[in-house]
């Protein structure tokens, strides 16, 4: 019998999550969540943007005895993923160099469920897909605490975590919260390229560069479109100015490096604007990326085209303007504009 069976305590439990390759774990009591009002206020301002997920029944967020009845306790662990941005046109958020990360942590909590409740206890577990406050939950857990970015840090690793947790009807030990350690620092509010972090620990997600450039289906703002800049999926800019990344390391889980599509992705970004449905599928099966579907890569390649663009990049521009996607079209008439408008002021 695995020992976590026979006996599955927080010490046991925390052990076995480090074998099976997660760099933090921490665990905490299933009481309702410490900043319910908060939460509430936020859909009620409907910062949430399009993810209607999030304001669907807020209460099963805020109480996770709603999602599982008798919970007791949560283990949330995580995976560090940090590594050097790639050179070349176009940035991808860290998170989205590699494999995606739902399937690289759901296996290892599954498993590590399985072990800890047997036929005595129930669990759940989620990784970015279910009603769970994940951060302020990590940061009852001791994992790290949450930043003014509203985003998880923890003191040896920086702002880098995938996290997951399992809810569990075992009664555990919980471990303390870590303090706060942002004292006066602002930088990640002064470097948010759209204004987003409205204030410390507030986030407008409708003005985020990663709701923008993945989580919103539709057109992006036209006055938001020069502010994405170089970004074609996601923004790292709020980690990366964070004073904690001193401590940043390179990820121990390979399949978080840089895939070899991704690297090509952006070598060739323009190329990017000829891609098939059956060829994005393929190149992007075991990626995130595969979540922003082709047209919605195709608008945040014109985007950055437009922004960062030359003369050599308008022939893929123009056919991308015949796109059957009228997505497509929109952004890519924007970018060929835009591009023409600083050639003409270069040759003025």
């Amino acid at each position: 019998m695995n020992a976590l069976l026979a006996a599955p305590d927080s010490v046991a439990i925390k052990a076995r999550a480090r074998e099976l390759g997660f760099d933090v774990c921490g665990i905490t009591s299933a009481d309702p969540a410490q900043y319910a009002d908060f939460f509430r206020d936020w859909i009620a301002g409907n910062k949430e943007g399009e993810m209607q997920w999030l304001a669907r029944e807020p209460e099963r967020r805020i109480d996770p005895g709603k999602v599982l009845p008798g919970a007791k306790s949560i283990v949330v662990a995580g995976i560090n993923y940090w590594q050097p941005q790639p050179k070349g046109r176009g940035r991808f958020a860290r998170y989205a160099l590699g494999e995606d990360y739902h399937q690289i942590l759901l296996e290892r909590l599954e498993l590590l469920a399985a072990e800890m409740t047997g036929a005595e206890a129930k669990a759940k577990v989620y990784v970015d897909t279910g009603p769970v406050l994940e951060k302020p939950l990590a940061a009852r857990a001791g994992v790290g605490w949450q930043g003014k970015s509203t985003m998880l840090i923890h003191p040896n690793l920086g702002p880098w975590l995938m996290l997951g947790e399992i809810i569990t009807t075992l009664e555990l030990e919980p471990d303390a919260p870590l303090r706060d350690h942002c004292g006066s620092c602002e930088r990640c509010i002064t470097a948010c390229p759209t204004g987003a972090i409205t204030a410390p620990y507030q986030l407008d997600a409708r003005r985020c560069i990663a709701y923008l450039t993945i989580e919103l289906k539709g057109s992006i703002p036209e006055e938001l479109r020069p502010l994405i800049g170089d970004r074609v999926y996601g923004c790292d800019e709020c980690l990366d100015v964070c004073p904690w990344n001193r401590f940043a390391q390179t990820t121990r889980e390979a399949r978080f490096l840089t895939a070899p599509e991704n690297e090509e992705a952006r070598d060739q970004l323009h190329a990017l604007l000829e891609i098939s449905a059956a060829e994005f599928k393929r190149r992007f099966a075991k990626s995130p990326i595969l979540r922003v579907k082709r047209r919605g890569l195709l608008r945040n390649v014109c985007v950055v085209l437009g922004n960062i663009g030359t003369a050599d990049d308008l022939p893929a521009l123009e056919k991308a303007a015949r796109h059957e996607e009228s997505l497509v079209r929109e952004h890519a008439t924007w970018a060929i504009e835009r591009i023409q408008k600083r050639t003409a002021l270069v040759s003025a």
